[in-house]
């Protein structure tokens, strides 16, 4: 269980589970109903997000102040089973679509929510782990196999093109996961999940950014294996999970996109890939679940999933679902708060 501030965390049991592993996806789309879930903690960051590009307007201009996210929580439900590891949720909201990665499979597939329609997007995808939205509304791509970081455009066939390979002239070990500013600079970092038998050329396992004029800067080579990351929804803060020593780092982003010295925020197990709501909490993906914290650390509580869950990401048209990448299957829940694709 995670160690923080204030606080005692909250389970929302697992009630069932719905679907086949290989099967032709989950019920409906997550149903607000269910067992409802009780306050445990006050301190969720206020106001609503700013958005980054395509994905939207920050919470329908809403204050979520004291908000539990968990409210009205019902079971995670299973849309689809039978991939080989699931990773890189990412929203597209100018197609009503989620794309996430099948990394042993070197696919990026495609959900359609309102067809229950599954196809695959990209294939091979260089092994694609996490992805992201840039503002213009193209996908960026954290490929494994690749060891570089790349775009295409969301809509039509893949097509992409390299944004970053090196780090003063070393190439990348295998980037993992990404975000990206408002103002189109990207975050991601670089562990060595995912560099297999090619030599690791940095000495290091780091967290960078690649400015406007796609200059690469590092933010941070201190990590075992950095992992997850995130902007708040003010885009003045910057998480980076660290999944060996099992730590959440917060970083202070100045509006030139540099970043101050690192400040931990909170101590979890092995935690994954993130999400954040318009509120500011933040969804960490571990081997108890989804669990959940507000802006200041205190945890709200956990979401049990079926399966360990790997990356997780906001989507539909109103933002509430959260979709969740757990080993061999994708799964969704309906949630209180909308937060960022």
């Amino acid at each position: 269980m995670a160690r923080s501030k204030l606080g005692v965390a909250l389970i929302v049991t697992l009630l069932t589970a719905c679907g086949d592993d290989g099967g032709s996806g989950g019920a409906g789309a997550g149903g607000q109903g269910g067992a409802s879930a009780t306050t445990t903690s006050s301190s969720s960051a206020g106001g609503g997000g700013t958005g980054t590009g395509a994905g939207g307007s920050g919470g329908e201009g809403g204050s979520y102040v004291g908000v539990n996210p968990l409210e009205g929580a019902a079971a995670v439900q299973l849309v689809q089973g039978g991939f080989g590891f699931t990773e890189g949720t990412v929203w597209v909201p100018a197609l009503g679509v989620l794309r996430f990665s099948d990394i042993p499979a070197s696919r990026i597939h495609q959900y359609d929510p309102s067809t229950d329609g599954l196809s695959v997007w990209r294939e091979p995808s260089g092994n694609t782990n996490g992805s992201a939205l840039a503002p213009n509304g193209d996908l960026i791509m954290c490929e494994h196999s690749g060891r570089r970081i790349s775009r295409s455009p969301a809509a039509g066939s893949p097509a992409p093109t390299p944004v970053a390979t090196e780090y003063q002239s070393g190439a990348f070990n295998s980037p993992n996961d990404a975000i990206v500013r408002s103002d189109g600079q990207i975050y991601f970092t670089d562990p060595t999940y995912g560099l297999g038998n090619q030599t690791p050329e940095l000495g290091f396992r780091g967290v960078f950014r690649v400015d406007g004029q796609g200059t690469v800067h590092l933010v941070d080579d201190a990590y075992q294996q950095p992992n997850g990351i995130a902007l708040s929804p003010d885009e003045t803060k910057l998480y980076v999970s660290d999944s060996a020593a099992g730590d959440v780092y917060v970083y202070e982003v100045a509006p030139d996109g540099s970043t101050g010295p690192r400040a931990l925020f909170v101590e979890l197990g092995p935690s994954d890939g993130m999400a954040v709501d318009d509120a500011g909490n933040l969804y960490f993906t571990t081997s108890n679940g989804i669990e959940v914290h507000a802006a200041d650390g205190s945890p709200w509580g956990t979401l049990a999933v079926p399966e360990q869950p790997a990356n997780c990401a906001f989507g539909d048209e109103d933002r509430r679902t959260l979709y969740i990448t757990a080993r061999t299957g994708l799964y969704r829940v309906r949630l209180a708060i909308p937060g960022k694709p």
